[in-house]
């Protein structure tokens, strides 16, 4: 018979052989739980009435708030994926760069940046650069280990820019709220930023000949031309990722609402970049982007902070304006999407990217559920309570856990992607990390810069598969695999980065009004005994000694 304190360790190393085998994740999940769960069942380990909780964990998963974000923020970006946006992104910055050493690579990383934040998704963005970019590096004799490895690691940078999919998933997780998340992932993403394009300035200088500059003859176009494609990109994708996430740190809108308002401003800006639309769809487009930026602003004028005078002004003009630019916003909208119900391309546009969220969705779903079926099971073989002992007594205390979290995480990343990780193993190391005193917000920022190199570990990296499908033959398959490690390396050393340097995350969340608790002084009034009576006498004390006769 099988001692209860094997079960755990039993039933996490048959988790790892499914994978390592192939099986799918969710269903390896789902199987092995219930599989050890019959076991445990039988020699007595728990009863089973503990499964007869398994319907209303389901029933959570399916009505979690939270997760109703992912499908929203996955439609957002297939639209965006699909409407031109890249193109006119990477064509008006690839020529801005064009004549510097390296140009295209820092055109490549930031556009990376703003697709990660507009698509959330880094198959979008992976597969959108690599069509667009590669070849045009290649024509001007770029190295291809470094092309194809810029290209994948700028990719990556959409799981740690918000609003990432995995951020919401951390979110939930952990149980904290997705605006911190997203708040404390932006000092992480932008360093990352800033470290990428700082490699290639120094390949620039060490090897030149990987990264020439475009020739003057190659350039289309100059002055103020340029500057309007480049500005035509930018500035409608910050004002979009703005509007979004500034709603949701402000407290306006849940992560659920801000996905939503983002689909709709993603169907805006792909009406804004498609040539097919007619002059009624693109004019209807501007007054429903206007409506519903000035909606936004006014709503951010009336949160605490803002002088009193404005938010009683705000107000009194939302009383009157509110009604009528909701009326406007969703007539344009109407007025958009009639116009692309008649338009073949737009269709197809929509309903591409509307299967292609159906797959995300169905899939994250899936996992979830495999996922609390292993827990539920896991933790009723008191799995939760090995994982804690095996981690707390860990020589260094805190430094010695995060050290040995960090490569575990970075070796899992070999063989399972993000979601795996967020669903399988975080949920087993956050009661440890906050029983050492760890921000968790902090240390789902920390494992989310760590997730990255999932993406990127040769030879199971995805974004190296999705590079792959798409790279042109000449293209080697080993020049992808190598030109990836440079840039894991990268990404490891942002890991130390975040952890030697927490005010990168937790400077940006919120600190409360700093109040010392030591100096808060209560006052009570003073009760009827201590009061004193008319006349400057206390009054009686009640007479208890014999009872009240009426």
């Amino acid at each position: 018979m099988i001692s209860r304190e094997l079960m755990a360790p039993l039933m996490f190393g048959g988790l790892v052989v499914f994978m390592l085998v192939g099986y799918p994740v969710s269903f390896s999940l789902a199987a092995v739980g219930l599989f050890f769960g019959f076991f445990a069942i039988n020699f007595g380990f728990f009863d089973f009435s503990l499964l007869q909780a398994l319907p209303e964990r389901v029933y959570g998963i399916l009505a979690n708030d939270t997760l109703l974000a992912i499908p929203f923020f996955t439609l957002m970006g297939a639209i965006l994926e699909r409407c031109g946006l890249a193109e006119d992104l990477l064509d008006g910055l690839g020529q801005l760069f064009g004549p510097v050493r390296g140009g295209l690579g820092y055109a490549v990383i930031v556009v990376g940046a703003i697709l990660g934040a507009i698509t959330g998704t880094v198959a979008a963005s992976v597969i959108a650069m690599g069509l667009i970019s590669l070849p045009v590096m290649m024509r001007y004799g770029y190295d291809q280990r470094f092309a194809t490895g810029v290209i994948a690691a700028s990719g990556t940078i959409t799981q740690l820019i918000p609003p990432s999919l995995v951020l919401i998933v951390l979110a939930d997780v952990l149980g904290r709220s997705v605006g911190d998340m997203y708040a404390g992932a932006w000092g992480p993403s932008l360093v990352q930023v800033l470290l990428f394009s700082l490699y290639v300035l120094i390949v620039s200088f060490v090897k030149p000949q990987w990264v020439p500059g475009i020739p003057r003859e190659s350039r289309t176009l100059s002055g103020w031309p340029l500057v309007k494609k480049c500005l035509w990109g930018i500035v409608p994708s910050l004002v979009l990722i703005f509007l979004v996430l500034g709603t949701i740190f402000l407290g306006l809108a849940t992560p659920t609402e801000g996905g939503a308002m983002g689909t709709v401003g993603a169907i805006v800006l792909a009406v804004l970049h498609r040539p097919e639309f007619s002059r009624r769809g693109k004019i209807a487009s501007w007054v429903a982007s206007a409506a519903i930026a000035l909606l936004a602003l006014l709503f951010m004028l009336q949160t605490p902070g803002v002088p009193e005078g404005v938010i009683a002004a705000t107000t009194s003009i939302m009383k009157v304006a509110e009604t009528p630019l909701f009326l406007v916003f969703y007539t344009g909208l109407v007025i958009v999407m009639l116009e692309a119900v008649f338009i073949k391309d737009l269709r197809g546009l929509i309903a591409e990217a509307s299967r292609s969220t159906m797959r995300i969705t169905a899939m994250v779903i899936f996992i979830l559920i495999g996922s609390t079926i292993f827990t539920l099971v896991f933790r009723g073989v008191d799995g939760d309570l090995w994982i804690e002992h095996l981690l707390s007594g860990l020589p260094g205390g805190k430094v010695g856990f995060l050290i040995f979290v960090n490569v575990f995480v970075f070796f899992l990343a070999f063989f399972l992607d993000f979601f795996e990780i967020a669903f399988i193993i975080v949920p087993l190391l956050a009661p440890v990390a906050a029983k050492l005193g760890i921000d968790l917000i902090w240390f789902g920022v920390l494992l989310c810069v760590n997730m990255q190199t999932s993406f990127m570990h040769p030879p199971f990296g995805f974004a190296l598969f999705y590079l792959r499908s798409i790279a042109p033959k000449e293209i080697k398959s080993s020049a992808i695999y190598w030109g990836a490690i440079p840039w894991v390396v990268l990404q490891v050393i942002m890991v130390a980065i975040v952890i030697f340097w927490p005010g990168l995350v937790t400077s940006f969340l919120d600190k409360g009004n700093n109040v010392d608790p030591n100096k808060i002084k209560i006052e009570l009034p003073a009760s009827e005994f201590e009061r004193k009576g008319e006349g400057g006498e206390e009054p009686a004390a009640p007479d208890f000694s014999t009872p009240d006769k009426k």
